[in-house]
């Protein structure tokens, strides 16, 4: 059995001491454990990395998937392929502890591994597993794929996060003062709790949560009948589960019935803060809503040599280093799509998960225009994409391979797969403009530019998420002019895609090329302003005041 004062390689810091529980579904600690698909893990994994480095009394609890979210591939003309593989890690520590849980009335069992505080530099992470020999093979399966499009599949996986979770930390023998849900998926935990302290005021005590998107399918939802057979509410009957959570016509909505869980809930950003309480604030008996801004790890992803230039005000060597980064990234481009890229050319980056909210190709919404740009040989610009779509999001595919695509012919312009950490690393180095164009209000966060901006690269975005509470136009990023809001969803892509062109054509390029001066002031200037408020130890402190106080 684990011993929990041998857990910990760091004994903890008086403002940190309360013992908190962190609930997330995906958790991005570090390119080889690929066990998450998006934003809400590297969140988490950035987290989790700064509650080790403020010596936070905090344990992580998580899902180890068999087959990670997928790795993304291409067919043989070039498109996106979709490939499931098993994964082992021999990093992780066996903790030999196995323990039942019901799901569908049947039990099943669960092993706990556990990652080190010493491997990857975090906080403890534990991480379940019923893929073992005990279970039969169907529920082998719940935990092989991160996000399962069968819904039964994805109601399994949260029963195992929440009540397997839970019930791990008890069997721990751990006082769990705070059950921290970073998003709605661990949901079963609060009827754990519930059956435990027998008290909504108890449960409320305990439970904080994060809310992370404004999007439908971020926020799942489920019929009551069916949540009920699969043994989501821990024995409680529909008619308590009515009385005590009140769901609306039959359907329990996870993020809802966590606000009326939860002490205190928040916003990943300011704006977020702002319109989720504006979505959940006419619903009754939701708690408080605030608003703690997403941050990332500096010590993982800033590059150390760009910093050390920026400190010293030694601009020889941060455009020296920038150049270097460059490169590095270029020969990875070259090595995947046969284009090689110059280090000195202006290099424009879309990277993010290819959800449509997120527009991957408004670049390409007036395709002459565009070329007009691309194929411009005064100003010239390099462009790449990058980013997995869910692999069941047929329409976020066929963008991904539009973009292949309308692309293929030019030598400057190219998507490459395998978005994960090391390449997102990479990425944010070797850029000089990193784009975000979600449509505006649908972005929570959008943590990527922050790491960015760390590395020298220059936000260019729609004031949607963090961004509002860090760019200054022209002078450490580029804003791009968001339509009327009354307007159709259609009108509104083509009035912000000309936006963004002009943009592009208009002030950007130009200035990249006829002021470097200027330029080298916005790169700095964006580098300066980043930290330390988007560095994530500001973010792990916030929560230790704000949320868990």
């Amino acid at each position: 059995m684990i011993r929990l004062n041998e857990l910990f390689p760091y004994q903890f810091d008086k403002k940190y001491s309360k013992p908190v529980a962190y609930f997330s579904m995906e958790f991005a600690v570090d390119q080889p454990l690929k066990i998450y698909s998006g934003g809400l893990g590297f969140l988490a994994g950035s987290h989790l990395r700064s509650a080790y480095e403020l010596k936070q009394n905090m344990i992580g609890i998580g899902i180890l998937w068999k087959k990670g979210y997928y790795d993304q591939e291409r067919n043989q003309d070039q498109t996106l392929h979709v490939n499931f593989r098993d994964k082992d890690y021999s990093f992780l520590t066996d903790t030999n502890i196995v323990f039942p849980i019901t799901i569908h009335g049947a039990r099943v069992f669960v092993k706990a591994y556990l990652l080190k505080p010493d491997v990857f530099h975090t906080a403890p992470l534990f991480l379940l597993t019923t893929d073992i020999q005990e279970n039969d093979y169907l529920a082998q399966t719940i935990s092989h794929r991160l996000y399962d499009p069968n819904e039964t599949t994805r109601i399994a996986q949260s029963i195992l996060l929440g009540i397997g979770g839970a019930k791990l930390l008890d069997i721990l023998g751990r006082e769990t003062e705070i059950y921290h849900m970073n998003e709605g998926h661990a949901l079963p935990m609060c009827f754990y709790l519930l059956d435990k302290y027998r008290s909504m005021d108890e449960v409320k005590k305990r439970v904080a949560f994060t809310t992370h998107t404004p999007e439908k399918a971020g926020n799942e939802e489920h019929s009551v009948p069916l949540l009920n057979s699969m043994s989501f509410f821990n024995g409680f009957t529909a008619k308590q589960v009515e009385e005590y959570v009140h769901p609306e016509n039959g359907v329990l909505n996870y993020t809802l019935t966590a606000l009326r869980f939860a002490r205190r809930a928040n916003g990943v950003s300011q704006l977020h803060g702002e319109v989720s309480r504006k979505m959940w604030g006419d619903y009754k008996g939701i708690c408080e809503i605030t608003a703690i801004t997403n941050a990332q790890n500096k010590k993982y992803w800033q590059d150390e040599e760009l910093a050390q230039a920026l400190n010293e005000g030694d601009d020889q060597a941060l455009v020296a280093r920038k150049k270097e980064l460059k490169y590095k990234l270029f020969r990875t481009v070259a090595n995947q799509t046969g284009k090689l890229f110059n280090e000195n050319v202006l290099t424009i980056v879309w990277a993010r998960r290819f959800a449509a909210y997120k527009r991957a190709n408004l670049l390409l919404t007036d395709y002459n225009r565009f070329l007009r740009i691309a194929q411009n040989s005064k100003y010239p610009v390099q462009i790449i994409w990058a980013g997995k779509p869910y692999p069941e999001d047929y329409g976020a595919i066929n963008i991904f391979n539009e973009i292949y695509w309308k692309t293929k012919d030019l030598p400057n312009c190219t998507v490459v797969t395998g978005y994960e950490l090391w390449l997102s690393g990479h990425l944010k180095k070797g850029s000089d403009l990193w784009l975000n164009n979600p449509r505006l209000y649908h972005e929570a966060s959008g943590t990527s530019g922050m790491t960015a901006a760390m590395n020298a690269s220059v936000n260019l975005s729609i004031p949607d998420g963090w961004v509002p509470e860090f760019a200054k136009h022209g002078k450490n990023s580029f804003i791009i002019d968001t339509a009327n809001d009354q307007l159709t969803q259609e009108s509104k892509d083509k009035i912000e895609a000309q936006a963004l062109l002009d943009l592009l054509e208009n002030e950007i390029i130009p200035l990249y090329y006829e002021n470097p001066e200027k330029w080298q002031s916005i790169v700095k200037s964006s580098m300066k302003d980043v930290v330390p408020y988007f560095d994530s130890g500001r973010m792990a402190d916030e929560y230790y005041t704000k949320l868990y106080k």
